[in-house]
């Protein structure tokens, strides 16, 4: 495949958003990476990091100037940053849950709007959302993260419907749990046991009806999948649940 496909990746310094740059990359895809934080020296070469707040709207339009002069079109977009606040619902604040909507659903509907322009350039596309099993089953002490999750899936819906007259196609990723900083930065939660990090991970595992904690390029290959129109070109509005089987099985066996 020629390098003439760019994708966007937002979150592209964390855990799944790091693992999807080098698969995007390696299937000769060029990459547009953008994160609040500094990525490091090894962002493919070819592509463009750009060192934004995906919350904030200002931050937005600059990241899409930036954009359009990388490239004028734009062929996936990869919604994937997120943060996560984990305390129980009546000890979260106005603030917090504001701070987690901005940067978990509000982003994905600011970047859709610039993005699509490009998108509709390009002559289509695909968006992916990477949303969560928190959006369809979920635990204590992680109310907004949950919710935001859960509205990304039905923002996923209305955008495949809204958007397939321009041959672009919406998805969304639900990773189950995957060995990542915000993973590990989850575990106080007491969800996994107390022990080390290593014994809570394999606490987690455990739990999985495969045995394992997911890895982010297994993820990272779930999304190309649904950003590449040779392989999903006839899914559109779908949440691909990616989690090892854990929301298989019921809670009460």
């Amino acid at each position: 495949m020629s390098k003439d496909q760019v994708v966007l990746i937002t979150g592209a310094g964390g855990g799944i958003g790091r693992a999807a740059v080098h698969h995007f990359a390696a299937n000769n895809w060029r990459v547009i990476g953008v994160d609040r934080n500094e990525f490091g020296k090894d962002f493919p070469q070819d592509g463009c990091f750009i060192q934004a707040d995906i919350s904030n709207p200002e931050s937005t339009e600059q990241i899409f100037k930036e954009a359009r002069a990388f490239n004028p079109t734009l062929h996936a977009l990869v919604n994937n940053a997120a943060v996560q606040v984990a305390k129980p619902l009546v000890e979260t604040t106005v603030e917090e849950w504001d701070a987690v909507m901005a940067s978990n659903l509000r982003s994905v509907f600011l970047f859709v709007k610039l993005a699509h322009p490009l998108m509709k350039a390009a002559g289509g596309g695909a968006i992916v959302n990477v949303s969560s099993v928190h959006a369809i089953q979920t635990s204590a002490n992680i109310a907004a993260y949950a919710a935001s999750k859960g509205g990304l899936l039905a923002l996923t819906r209305a955008m495949a419907i809204e958007f397939a007259p321009d041959n672009i196609r919406v998805n969304a990723i639900l990773p189950g749990a995957v060995d990542t900083p915000m993973l590990r930065a989850g575990l106080d939660r007491g969800h996994a046991g107390r022990g080390d990090m290593q014994e809570r991970l394999d606490n987690l595992a455990r739990r999985t009806v495969s045995g394992k904690v997911g890895k982010p390029e297994e993820i990272a290959s779930a999304i190309y999948f649904l950003a590449d129109n040779e392989q999903s070109s006839f899914m559109t509005g779908q949440a691909l649940v990616v989690d090892g089987g854990a929301t298989a099985r019921l809670s009460t066996e």
